[in-house]
């Protein structure tokens, strides 16, 4: 297993990863997800309702070159066809390392998926800071 799948069993760890098709599909109806996953080895049926929900959610959908039993090893499960990353980080780190595999197929997304990620960033550094309650 190479170290781009393993990424998922990190993300799973730092709950900013809902597995599996019915997870998944409530994470981008709650507009939570980031980038939707599916197996290579999917059903059609699983990749038309996955893609359907990440329309649904407004965020991205990749076929990654991962069978289903690589991505249940990854999350420590048998098998896992669709996985929804909820957090920006993640899912820009998981399209890059793609990217660096196949810039052809996942360049584009992985460059979306970095200006997401740099305007969430500038997002955070505007906020102004928390105000302490002064104590008496």
């Amino acid at each position: 297993m190479d170290n781009t799948v393993t990424l998922l069993g990190l993300a799973l760890r730092a709950g900013r990863l809902e597995a599996g098709e019915d997870c998944a599909r409530d994470a981008c109806r709650a507009k939570a997800c980031r980038l939707l996953l599916v197996a290579q080895d999917a059903s059609a049926g699983t990749a038309r309702r996955a893609m359907s929900a990440a329309e649904e959610g407004s965020c991205l959908c990749l076929t990654v070159p991962y069978t289903r039993g690589e991505m249940g090893r990854a999350v420590g499960r048998e098998l896992c066809a669709v996985a929804a990353v909820t957090d920006t980080g993640f899912a820009e780190a998981f399209a890059k390392k793609l990217a660096a595999q196949d810039p052809e197929r996942y360049g584009e997304a992985a460059q979306r998926l970095r200006l997401k990620a740099e305007r969430a960033r500038q997002r955070r550094n505007k906020r102004p800071p928390k105000r302490r309650a002064k104590r008496t």
